[in-house]
């Protein structure tokens, strides 16, 4: 079987643990600046008692450091860089290729550098220029299909990482500059404000109105289960979950999940068994409804025009109504505090009893209406209070008066079993042994194989606990020595895809410059958030002809904002992407 990682987000210290107890290979979390999550920044010190913690279990710790950078910051991102080395945090994610020019200059210390899909990597010309300057790994485009990311990993040798479930980007990544046009708030700056889950209406040139206050740009959820088998054998290395702004709950889930199915056709890069003590269910965590986005390679319903908010699982339909009270349809339990979800509004459950459901409110409710879950108090309550622990498995022998530990990466300890008088009963003797070494409580080890092949003494239960302590400390010890690091390899300079380059490529500082200048580039323009007008705002696979049956249409179309800012609308069929413009640059 082949070994490919699954990474995991993280919005702090805890969310990362859950992360790493639920059966992530890696996570992902951001420091306390420069990250495209400006709102899931965490100290030095949290990431480093977040890296002591996963790397036990051999779980890898990655940096987001992925936001254009000012050339007044470049001095504050080295020294950050260079302090996430020494806390052994194993990659960092960039955008910037500022970061590649310091490293060029010797001024980084040689840890890892991972292409953020920020980069906009939906070529395999691109992922082949970063292979050959020498990045470790490249984040792949949400928008590739599967047999685009086969062709990818057909023909390189990068690793490549795919996003395999969470929220949208509606835009290619690195490539919309709605929100810093709208209201300043740059999404390569870390605070996007997410424009596209805004209301919209769409309307012709005529005037006349096609949709009104709908979230026309707001997309389902990214949900690849079914994938995952292929895209193992296609040959990617690190399937990644979104969410570094989800809560610890919806980590938990939604990585069980995953490291159930992956287990399925891999083999894990990180060690430990997860005792699970819950069923992971991907409807029952925030959604917005699932797609496989563009996996398929065809274009089907990816949106929803009704609300950008979760909308749950599928419970049935409303059958009958009270004065204050409904049923409907199937035979799924719903529980008082349930959060419900029906045509664009919602409800919380009060009570149920004898199949008639009590909600806090009956607006809106009537036969027909479909009901969804947005919120399962019961399932909620029990990731609240999972007791699910990861272990790692170790094989115990005692012989020749010592005790010897072989864990499950082959990292060994022995230690002196002491002396003591001999047994009365020296049966009941290795039992009482064996049963207490096994009590492991807390431990991050559980004993998989325990042989005793000699007499042993007897020993008091505290002597017993104390030595069962003291060898599994001193081999987690010697498993922290043992952990492989990877390293970052030279870097050089290669030739860019592109000869020229405008404010596209998010040039925000003069080492960026530099760097592509040396890959043989013309820098023609700056970065849109220094002072370049964008003339796209938004280049996008969703298009709203496809999605209103218009694809033949010649009319002209436009998005308008509940404000009354008017955007102008241009359609590449050849590539099927629609982009955005704003009015006042369109056809410039």
């Amino acid at each position: 079987m082949k070994t490919v990682e699954l990474l995991s987000p993280a919005k702090d210290k805890q969310t990362a643990v859950a992360a790493v107890n639920s059966g992530c290979d890696a996570i992902y979390i951001g420091a306390q600046s420069f990250g495209a999550r400006k709102k899931a920044g965490n100290s030095l010190s949290d990431i480093k008692e977040t890296v002591d913690y996963a790397h036990k279990f051999y779980v890898k710790v990655y940096v987001t450091i992925n936001t254009i950078i000012r050339d007044d910051e470049l001095q504050d991102v080295v020294k950050l860089i260079n302090e996430l080395y020494k806390a052994n945090v194993d990659a960092i994610i960039i955008q910037d290729m500022a970061i590649l020019q310091l490293a060029l200059e010797n001024k980084l210390a040689p840890i890892s550098l991972h292409a953020s899909t920020q980069c906009d990597n939906r070529t395999l010309e691109k992922i082949k220029f970063f292979e050959n300057v020498g990045l470790n790994r490249v984040i792949l485009a949400r928008e590739l299909s599967i047999e685009q990311i086969e062709n990818i990993c057909k023909n390189s040798e990068i690793e490549k990482e795919v996003f395999i479930h969470g929220a949208l980007c509606v835009s290619y990544s690195g490539q919309c500059y709605l929100s810093h046009y709208i209201g300043g708030r740059s999404a390569n700056r870390g605070e996007c404000a997410q424009a596209c889950r805004k209301k919209y209406s769409l309307i012709c040139e005529n005037g006349d109105v096609i949709a009104k206050d709908k979230y026309l740009l707001s997309l389902k959820d990214f949900n690849s289960s079914r994938y995952i088998e292929r895209l193992v054998n296609a040959g990617v290395k690190s399937f990644k979950i979104e969410g570094r702004l989800k809560d610890e709950n919806y980590v938990k889930n939604v990585t069980a999940y995953y490291r159930n199915e992956i287990d399925k056709y891999a083999q894990k890069t990180s060690s430990g068994k997860v005792f699970l003590d819950f069923e992971p269910d991907l409807n029952k965590s925030f959604n917005r409804g699932f797609c496989d986005y563009f996996l398929s390679g065809k274009r089907g319903e990816i949106y929803n025009f009704e609300t950008p908010k979760s909308i749950g699982e599928y419970l049935g339909e409303v059958t009958k109504t009270g004065q204050n009270w409904f049923e409907i349809s199937g035979d799924i339990c719903v529980n008082s505090q349930d959060g419900l979800y029906f045509d664009s509004q919602g409800c919380l459950v009060n009570k149920v009893e004898q199949g008639k459901i009590y909600p806090n409110r009956m607006n809106g409710i009537k036969r027909g209406v479909k009901i969804y879950r947005n919120f399962d108090s019961k399932f909620e309550k029990q990731l609240l209070n999972t007791k699910t622990k990861r272990r790692i498995a170790v094989q115990i022998s005692v012989k020749d008066g010592r005790i010897y530990a072989k864990d499950e990466d082959n990292n060994k300890f022995v230690i002196d079993l002491g002396a003591g008088e001999p047994p009365k009963n020296p049966q009941k003797a290795k039992d009482t042994f064996i049963s207490q070494f096994n009590k492991t409580g807390e431990e991050d080890f559980y004993i998989e194989r325990f042989i005793i092949d000699d007499d042993i003494p007897f020993l008091p239960i505290s002597k017993i606990n104390e030595l069962r302590r003291n060898l599994f400390k001193n081999l987690m010890i010697e498993r922290i020595k043992n952990y492989k690091r990877v390293y970052q390899k030279s870097l050089k300079y290669d030739k860019f895809p592109l000869k020229k380059l405008d404010y596209l490529s998010n040039i925000h500082n003069e080492k960026s410059k530099l760097f592509y200048e040396q890959c043989g580039c013309e820098v023609c323009e700056m970065s849109a958030e220094i002072g370049t007008k964008a003339r796209e705002l938004m280049r996008t696979k969703h298009c709203l002809k496809f999605a209103f049956n218009m694809c033949k249409s010649a009319k002209k179309l436009y998005l308008v904002d509940e404000k009354g800012e008017k955007f102008a609308l241009e359609f590449d069929c050849k590539n099927c992407e629609m982009i955005i413009h704003p009015c006042n640059t369109f056809g410039q």
